[in-house]
């Protein structure tokens, strides 16, 4: 029997979720060394995903490319944060081992698209969905071209070469048409793709990519989106912005400066930006304390001020409709740009 879920996030773990350095070996090993209570959470991620459980129908899915023997940890760290989820699903990179199975240690391609696809076949209905990732692996171009299989968007032929590209072997290309055949077309239903720049890369490398993908450099501008997209209300924006600025890195003026950018870039209209400063201000008189009415009516004010310093200008415009994407010149686009970092 199928989940109904009137919306799914799915979510990466590792740069998206967790501050993970798997760029050597020694960062590897550190990472599969530590414990929960030392694993660190990017501010405002654990208080948007948190805010995404407060609607009962909102499905929780976490895909992550992280071995399956670190399962244990990374439940008890969510857990930490107060994060509940529906579905988990780790790498079996022993497996892989086992078997000499060495491109799939690395490759993220085949083993993110097939755990997207399996767990969409067990949806049922049209769910609209939002999935995190971040820059440091393919994630702009694994959750589009799931995006456009369930749209139907994506020939048998396209996506075998599209598997051959991303050095899938054949069991797993096998696997992934069988779910694709099963799920493809039925429904256009990824409604936004948010992808965090770990790495800072510019965010025109992810034009290409039509409006349904939005770049974000952190959770305010994340939770922004989704305010957008009638996900997440006012209060659930403030709850972002306190963890946020309880974290100590962040400071009103740079988050507020964060939103402008989110304005300038054409990710958020000025009309919403205005409307959420002033929900800001209304959610202030229903405030618990003094101190917080004061402390959300100067966040209020200060995005007032950011948007207004914005003037008469024309943001950007994104076409409705998401482009068409060549993923196999993408995949080797990606292939080409990892092998340049290492070098």
């Amino acid at each position: 029997m199928g989940v109904r879920a009137t919306h799914v996030f799915r979510w990466d773990l590792d740069k998206t979720y967790l501050r993970t350095e798997f760029d050597t070996v020694k960062d590897l090993l550190k990472s599969a060394m530590e414990k929960a209570s030392d694993k660190r959470a990017y501010p405002g991620a654990g208080a948007l995903l948190r805010s995404l459980r407060q609607t009962a129908m909102h499905r929780i899915c976490i895909v992550s490319g992280s071995p399956s023997q670190m399962r244990t940890v990374l439940t008890a760290k969510l857990a930490l944060d107060g994060i509940e989820f529906d579905e988990f699903v780790l790498k079996n990179n022993l497996h892989n081992l086992m078997r000499f199975r060495f491109r799939a240690l690395r490759s993220q391609v085949p083993f993110k698209l097939a755990a997207l696809l399996e767990s969409r076949s067990g949806i049922v209905g049209d769910a609209r969905e939002t999935l995190f990732g971040d820059d440091s692996e393919a994630d702009g171009v694994i959750y589009s071209l799931y995006a456009d299989i369930l749209a139907g968007k994506v020939e048998q032929d396209d996506l075998h070469r599209a598997l051959k590209a991303a050095r899938a072997y054949p069991d797993q290309i096998d696997r992934i048409m069988a779910l694709a055949e099963l799920t493809g077309g039925s429904c256009d239903c990824v409604q936004r793709i948010l992808i965090h720049l770990d790495k800072r890369s510019p965010t025109a490398r992810f034009s290409h990519f039509g409006a349904r993908l939005v770049p974000i450099y952190n959770y305010l501008q994340a939770a922004l989106v989704l305010y957008a997209d009638q996900l997440i209300d006012a209060k659930q924006v403030l709850f972002v912005v306190g963890e946020m600025l309880d974290s100590t890195e962040f400071e009103l003026d740079s988050l507020a400066n964060s939103m402008q950018d989110l304005v300038r870039r054409g990710r958020l209209s000025h009309a919403l930006a205005a409307q959420l400063a002033l929900e800001l201000q209304s959610a202030a008189q229903g405030a618990a304390s003094p101190e917080r009415a004061e402390e959300i009516e100067r966040a209020a004010w200060t995005f007032a001020a950011r948007i207004k310093e914005l003037g008469g200008a024309a943001p950007l415009e994104w076409p409705s409709r998401n482009p068409d994407l060549d993923y196999v010149a993408l995949i080797d686009a990606e292939y080409s740009r990892k092998r340049a970092e290492h070098r």
